[in-house]
């Protein structure tokens, strides 16, 4: 239950307001509009400037607030990561949704968490002590530390693919696959469909076996969805399409 409601003007107004107990960031609402039997104060970030989207260089910056359609709708967005939107939520969820808090209240099964893995992409967040820290989001998923995001930066001078399986076009994948690969020769494949968040299966180089990796990354992900067996054969599976494709 919302029990007090407040709209800073400024980041560093707002970054006070959240040091305090109970108190969480407002962004596109989603998650706070369910309600709990718990007391919190809110903070809106609607007028804090965080919703923008910008190239830089060979990077995608997006602000906090952006929401998922919006992010989807720009012409600057991957092909394989606007699939990866599509399925991460409905279209009203997603004119809400915001990028930051898509990633903070994700598990296994978001394939837009999984497809920024695989591009190892970078937060921005600050703390109460209003200090910066910049972090890959390898780093940030497993422990989801307090603090404030205020930017993603996604690379654009990469191939991503992005292959999925689900019971249904309008189902969470039971098992989904992002390969991201550089001119380098760098190879990042994350999978995602099972679990508390998506995992890396391979950072490595192009020749390494994709297909083994994902396979690996599933030897234990058995749950009312599908077997450990199942995922480790559809994963290799999607990796080796992902491949094919780049």
């Amino acid at each position: 239950m919302i029990t007090a409601y407040h709209r800073p003007k400024t980041l560093d107004e707002a970054l006070a307001l959240l040091a305090q107990p109970n108190t969480v960031p407002l962004g596109g609402g989603t998650l706070l509009s369910r309600g709990t039997a718990d007391s919190i104060h809110a903070v809106d970030l609607q007028l804090l400037g965080l919703d923008s989207l910008r190239v830089n260089g060979n990077s995608l910056e997006l602000g906090a607030t952006l929401t998922l359609q919006s992010l989807l709708e720009s012409e600057h967005c991957p092909e394989a990561l606007k699939s990866a939107l599509k399925l991460e939520a409905p279209l009203n969820i997603r004119n809400s949704a915001t990028v930051a808090g898509a990633l903070v209240s994700c598990d296994g099964r978001s394939t837009f968490a999984t497809a920024l893995l695989a591009l190892d992409s970078r937060l921005e967040t600050r703390d109460s002590d209003k200090k910066s820290l910049v972090s890959s989001l390898g780093e940030f998923l497993p422990l989801r530390p307090r603090g404030l995001i205020t930017s993603i930066t996604v690379p654009l001078n990469v191939k991503l693919a992005f292959e999925y399986v689900s019971r249904t076009p309008a189902d969470k994948p039971i098992v989904c696959v992002a390969l991201a690969q550089w001119n380098s020769g760098r190879t990042r494949l994350a999978v995602g469909g099972y679990g508390k968040s998506p995992m890396l299966a391979m950072d490595g180089t192009a020749s390494d076996d994709v297909s083994t990796a994902a396979r690996n990354a599933f030897h234990e992900a058995t749950d009312d969805y599908g077997s450990a067996e199942y995922r480790m054969d559809v994963a290799a599976t999607l990796a080796k399409r992902c491949v094919e494709v780049q």
